[in-house]
């Protein structure tokens, strides 16, 4: 389980500023449960989705997504896997293959975060009309449900570190508003 609470290049979980919320979040909400509720909270409701705004900063990093408080789906579930981990709660990263509604599809990133000996994913995305997560451990209630009829899936590996393919088109992109209208998001895990 140790994988889970480690640090890497994006995932950057003794950035001061991660510490910080981490410490802040975990004060104000001693118990392991409220505190990756708090987490999730924390990242949907604060930080926006690059795309529901219109802002086509590029952010990987968690640190960078707590800097700048916007971020795609991958970028948004960085930030409490790194502050999870802070709080000392193992935290890894998952994936949805979701259509383009052109015919191609997707990744869409969620974070899982394991309590008591059991992951549950979680989407920290953010709510917009027609798209609504909540954290739950009774029942997942993440923003899609994917759709067989359309090669869409849930990916079931839970990852210690963000998927090398999403990191290089993220890195990649100078834009992420047109690095998604351009169908640049990878579609498969690397």
């Amino acid at each position: 389980m140790e994988e889970y609470l480690a640090e890497d290049d994006v995932i950057d979980v003794s950035h001061p500023a991660i510490t910080a919320l981490a410490a802040r979040l975990r004060r104000d909400n001693p118990g392991t449960t409220d505190f990756a509720r708090a987490a999730f909270d924390f990242t949907r409701d604060e930080v926006n989705h690059s795309m529901d705004v219109g802002d086509p900063r590029v952010t990987v990093k968690a640190s960078e997504v707590l800097e700048h408080r916007t971020g795609l789906c991958f970028a948004k579930s960085h930030l409490p896997t790194a502050v999870l981990r802070a709080g000392g709660v193992p935290a890894g990263l998952c994936y949805q293959r979701l259509s383009n509604g052109k015919g191609g599809h997707f990744l869409h990133g969620m974070v899982a975060v394991n309590l008591d000996g059991t992951w549950y994913r979680q989407d920290p995305r953010g709510d917009k009309p027609g798209v609504t997560s909540e954290f739950s451990l009774d029942e997942e209630r993440l923003a899609y449900q994917p759709d067989p009829a359309l090669d869409e899936a849930d990916l079931d590996e839970i990852l210690t570190a963000p998927d090398p393919g999403v990191v290089a088109a993220l890195r990649g992109a100078d834009n992420v508003v047109d690095l998604v209208r351009n169908d640049g998001l990878p579609a498969h895990l690397a």
